[in-house]
């Protein structure tokens, strides 16, 4: 990781901030967003743990009838639906990380894998913590790791975005809220219509992406800089030596 810090045009003490895959000024009001996002996935895990069937409010958004998409629309979902499986996300995993590559953007790159690994990997580890089920044993169903993955996505997109368009804090985060937005309701719908989630299970894996990709890209930012530093260090100690 050393050899990419140090190829990384992103990474220079100059352009750190102004690359950030986090910028600074969304850093404040995106906290208070991710940990929000973190307690409704907590309180909506607690209130349908070990459940089977649809809640009020799952009731109340769209009645209990699964298959509810019919054509031209159907083909539409079962395409989203698609993304969202392992084939499907393996494949637009690949294409992120490899157009991230070719733009010379490898802190992208390391979010991308990092982030989307982090977000499929909660969403799994928390159904079998829930036990929430749809269409009997063994389908567990929250929270929704397809609508997780495609907030994922938009996030992932939207966050470095705000940086280099120059966004401010109340524009960027408006714009990163709305990109996430569009995107889990998109696959929400289309999990939803398709009978595979309960419209909380793609609320659950909405926050569950919302607070795991904030995090991860902070981490990705820390540890790039950290690793563009260490050879700026290494050369000053030397310096003097040679001198000597």
């Amino acid at each position: 990781m050393d050899r990419l810090a140090g190829a990384d045009p992103e990474v220079g003490p100059a352009r750190s901030a102004a690359h950030a895959l986090l910028p600074r000024a969304l850093r404040a009001w995106l906290g208070p967003v991710a940990a929000l996002a973190a307690l409704v996935v907590v309180v909506l895990g607690v209130r349908y743990a070990g459940h089977s069937e649809p809640g009020r409010v799952d009731r109340w958004i769209v009645p209990p009838t699964a298959d509810s998409v019919r054509p031209p629309w159907r083909y539409l979902a079962l395409t989203l639906d698609f993304l969202g499986e392992p084939a499907g996300s393996a494949l637009v995993i690949v294409a992120c990380v490899a157009g991230c590559l070719l733009l010379r953007r490898p802190r992208a790159a390391v979010l991308v894998a990092a982030g989307t690994g982090l977000t499929v990997g909660t969403t799994t580890l928390l159904k079998h913590v829930v036990g929430r089920t749809i269409h009997g044993p063994g389908n567990l169903s929250y929270p929704s790791g397809h609508t997780a993955f495609f907030t994922a996505l938009a996030l992932m997109a939207a966050l470095p975005a705000t940086g280099r368009l120059g966004l401010g804090r109340a524009a960027g985060t408006s714009l990163v809220l709305a990109a996430s937005l569009a995107a889990g309701a998109t696959m929400g719908w289309a999990e939803v219509g398709l009978g595979a989630h309960y419209p909380t299970d793609a609320l659950g894996g909405w926050c569950t992406a919302l607070a795991v990709i904030p995090a991860t890209a902070w981490l990705v930012d820390r540890m790039a800089d950290l690793l563009a530093g260490r050879p700026a260090e290494r050369m000053t100690d030397a310096a003097p030596r040679e001198h000597r």
